[in-house]
């Protein structure tokens, strides 16, 4: 093999020795010079062959008896028979035995580094690592044996980065590895990813002429694959002159734990035509890569070709299978693969076991949860604490909380996901109560509760409605459980005022968590988005948006998708646009943002060019896609396009329609006031029609001025919603109109009082950062004599040019004195204003009336600036005396 030696800039550590051995004495007889005594007397010859015959009979109690009588005779025994008695204590891993046998030390003959390196390794093998360690550094010298037997006992203890600290100690020690030392080095280079070192090693390894030994050169391949330095590996792996199945196993390997796939089948072809037949290991590495990366059809396809070459799968493909279709939900077909590998004669281990049940808990199957639960105990695996981590998951998933306790008790030695699992079964099942219980027990107990405990008792707290208890915790996560927080908590918090609709103190949440400078992840900026999804929030989006670019999120598709979706409910078409136009991946939500936004925006035509470009870029159309689709041909006012839309599709995609589709219809028929084919579609609809469906027809019916249709519109969504006080108003302001007594109405039943209960109209608007509150009715913001002539000035300006033919059926009342809580923000936005905002944006929660649907359009013409309102039935975008929603809302 060629050689290349790497250059290794770090400079070697300073080996660590242990604090406690500050007396060698304690264990080794203090001696400043090795002496030789011509007095003492001879050593018998059956004394060593005696000891010998108690060793082997097991008689360890009476060797050390005939230990002390040597001593007190002054004779002593040899090297070898002292070794051998350590052999024993070794082989019988009786450490009581070996600290008698140490005690004792100075009977041996001849005090070597051998006798020295034996008792290193008997503390080692028997699990006294600390005592191995004063031993060793007590030696007066240590050759390659000594530190062969350190080495080896730190690498028995995981002791990664210990092993290559005495590496470096030994080097410096003038002390070289040989061909057995050299692959315990590399494996702890390995498991801590020392790449440093293992530069170091592979040019040791070149300058001594080390490289033709294949166990050595495998080692240093490992070490660059499992470091992820695959051009390493690779360019290694190419100069090798001699390689075996190790070899090709190692690169193919280091190619499929970085993803690389494709390489790696390539090599595994490669290897084939070099003569090495790839074994079971390398299969499973194949199969194992493609089922982390969720090719699991791929990896099925595999095993069959494994064993077409007659190599039959071992449990390890089994679980790999198992796992890899479990965690990538693909329903039944784990417990399918678990059935048939029971069927083959291939016996489960611990981890197949868990993956059954996990796939058993996604499906929310508790029988065939209970039949693996049986295998589990027949097969003694109950003990296990992944299988019983597992089981307790999938009971309290399933409702079975007191299953879930059973096994929680039944499991010998509990882990901290094994208290998570319960109390997170506890939280979700809403026994908050029971769940801080276990937290306190969790706490006494020797598994302490780490970040994840704490968050699923906040997640639990905020689902159970008790915000106040959530933070309680959440601020005595540090104080008192002594875990520092982490970007999962504060996520919690969030998500959690979110669900309980409150907003501003999500919000709050966010901020304070910028200002404790925690990062947020793709989780943070997910939940908070769409917090920021009005028109009022749009600085806010675009700070998100700044935080997104700086952490490197926007490589995310769900972030971006979000992104999208939330600027354009902001009132911003324009970056989503862009956004979108840049993406080098998109998927299916991606398109439906896009399209969903121009729709909202009334770009209908952008909306249908682009659902061209998703059919031709491969994508699967949903239901999404076709409730936005059929809604912009109904703003573009295609109505043969998009009736052709809504049966292709179950005719085309197979998608049973639902009711979104169906209310978009009767957008669709009554934005062109074909108010009769809207009807007739209700009548021959195949399932119930609910509220949305009736309040899309009138809708329908109060632009276009039908006041019969409109009553019955209305008299259906009273019967739907027979709470609601919007609808009751709505109807009775239609029974009025057409002079209908409500005492012998629909109405009769709830009371003169209910029907005649007023909403009050609030409107919150953006000026210079901070966000004004109206409401209608409200002038005190401004002189209302003032006020009173510029609105009556505006309003008599904007009638003269719009006209409408619409219902003055409305959510409010208005009138000079009862001014709309819009028209107020607007007064302030512009009277308020040294100079004419470019834009106005403001948020109402009920739906504008018409009359001041006609003077927001009249003031963007007038005043040449840019209004965006939404209100709880429409997003407007008034520009240039003109409307986004196109006067239908």
């Amino acid at each position: 093999m060629e050689n290349f030696t790497i250059p290794c800039k770090s400079s070697p550590p300073i080996p660590i020795v242990p604090s406690k051995f500050s007396n060698p004495s304690e264990f080794l007889p203090r001696q400043t010079k090795p002496t030789i005594s011509f007095s003492r007397k001879t050593l018998p010859k059956f004394t060593d062959s005696h000891l010998n015959y108690l060793r082997k009979n097991g008689e360890f109690t009476e060797a050390v008896t005939v230990l002390d009588s040597i001593a007190k005779s002054g004779s002593k025994v040899t090297s070898t028979t002292y070794m051998n008695l350590l052999q024993s204590c070794i082989d019988t891993n009786s450490i009581q035995l070996g600290r008698k046998i140490h005690e004792r030390i100075d009977v041996v003959e001849e005090l070597n580094p051998f006798v020295e390196t034996k008792l290193v390794s008997m503390y080692a093998k028997c699990g006294f690592l600390d005592d191995a360690r004063k031993v060793f550094y007590a030696m007066r010298e240590r050759n390659l044996y000594s530190w062969s037997a350190m080495i080896g006992a730190c690498l028995r203890d995981q002791r990664w980065k210990e092993v290559v600290e005495l590496f470096y100690s030994m080097m410096r020690d003038g002390v070289l590895p040989d061909y057995f030392l050299f692959p315990k080095i590399l494996q702890a280079c390995g498991n801590c990813s020392n790449f440093e070192a293992t530069k170091l090693i592979h040019s040791i390894v070149v300058r001594y002429n080390l490289a033709g030994c294949i166990h050595v050169n495998n080692s240093i391949l490992a070490v660059y694959a499992k470091c992820g330095k695959l051009k390493w590996a690779r360019r290694f792996f190419d100069q090798m002159d001699e390689k075996d199945g190790v070899s090709w196993n190692a690169v193919i390997s280091g190619y499929c734990h970085k993803g690389e796939t494709e390489e790696a089948r390539r090599l595994f072809d490669a290897m084939s035509k070099e003569g090495i037949e790839p074994g079971l290991v390398t299969w499973n590495t194949l199969i194992a890569s493609h089922n982390q990366l969720g090719h699991c059809d791929l990896a099925m396809e595999l095993m069959r070709r494994m064993e077409s070459c007659g190599i039959t799968p071992d449990v390890y493909t089994w679980t790999s299978l198992i796992s890899g279709f479990a965690q990538n939900d693909r329903k039944n077909q784990p417990l399918d693969l678990f059935k048939m590998m029971l069927l083959s004669g291939v016996q489960p281990n611990g981890i197949t076991i868990t993956s059954a049940i996990s796939a058993c808990t996604s499906l929310k199957s508790l029988n065939k949860g209970l039949e693996i639960y049986s295998i589990a105990i027949k097969m003694g695996f109950i003990d296990d604490v992944l299988v019983g981590n597992a089981l307790v998951d999938m009971f309290s998933k399933c409702g079975e909380l007191e299953a879930a306790q059973k096994v929680f008790v039944m499991i010998p030695e509990k882990d901290v996901y094994t208290w998570n699992s319960m109390i997170g079964g506890y939280c979700q099942a809403r026994y908050c109560g029971k769940a801080y219980e276990l937290l306190m027990k969790m706490q006494e107990s020797d598994v302490h509760p780490n970040a994840v405990t704490w968050n699923v008792m906040i997640t639990g707290y905020m689902q159970n409605g008790d915000a106040d208890q959530a933070m309680d915790l959440f601020q005595r996560m540090e104080k008192d459980g002594k875990v520092k927080r982490n970007t999962a908590s504060w996520n919690s918090l969030i998500s959690g005022y979110l669900q309980l609709g409150e907003k501003n103190k999500a919000l709050g949440v966010f901020r304070q968590m910028q200002a404790y400078c925690v990062n947020p992840n793709s989780v943070t900026i997910l939940s908070v988005l769409p917090a920021c999804a009005n028109l009022v929030a749009t600085k806010k989006v675009r700070e998100i948006h700044a935080g997104v670019l700086r952490r490197n999120l926007e490589s995310e598709v769900p972030v971006v998708n979000s992104l999208i979706d939330t600027y354009a409910k902001s009132g911003n078409i324009a970056y989503p646009r862009i956004i979108f136009a840049r993406m080098p991946s998109k998927d299916i939500i991606t398109w439906n943002s896009a399209i969903s936004g121009c729709v909202l925006h009334g770009l209908s035509d952008i909306a249908l060019d682009l659902f061209d470009q998703l059919k031709k870029s491969g994508f699967r159309p949903n239901r999404g896609t076709f409730t936005s689709i059929i809604y912009a041909y109904s703003l573009a006012g295609m109505i043969d396009e998009g009736r052709q839309a809504f049966y292709s599709i179950s005719e085309n995609y197979q998608i049973i329609p639902g009711l979104e589709h169906y209310s978009a219809m009767v957008d669709l028929f009554g934005r062109s006031g074909r108010l009769q084919e809207a009807m007739q579609f209700i009548e021959d609809m195949p399932i119930e029609p609910d509220s949305s469906i009736w309040a899309a027809l009138f809708t329908a019916c109060r632009i276009h001025g039908n006041l019969a249709l409109a009553v019955r519109a209305g008299e259906h969504l009273i019967d739907l919603e027979p709470g609601n006080i919007l609808v009751q108003q709505l109807l009775l302001q239609s029974y009025s109109l057409c002079g209908k007594s409500e005492d012998t109405s629909k109405l009769k039943k709830f009371g003169r009082d209910a029907a005649i209960k007023k909403f009050i109209g609030q409107c919150w608007i953006e000026v210079k950062n901070s966000v004004h509150t109206y409401v209608a009715g409200d002038r005190s913001e401004l002189c209302s004599n003032f006020l009173n002539s510029w609105l009556q000035n505006i309003e008599e300006k904007a009638k003269r040019h719009d006209f409408g033919n619409e219902l003055c059926v409305e959510e409010e009342e208005g009138g000079i004195s009862w001014v709309h809580s819009e028209k107020l923000a607007l007064a302030f936005a512009l009277i308020g204003s040294s100079s004419v905002p470019t834009s106005i944006r403001m948020v109402k929660n009920l739906r504008m009336c018409g009359d001041c649907h006609r003077m927001a359009k009249y003031i963007s013409m007038a005043f040449g600036c840019e209004i965006y309102l939404s209100d709880s039935k429409s997003f407007h975008h008034f520009s240039n005396g003109r409307c986004s929603c196109g006067d239908y809302w």
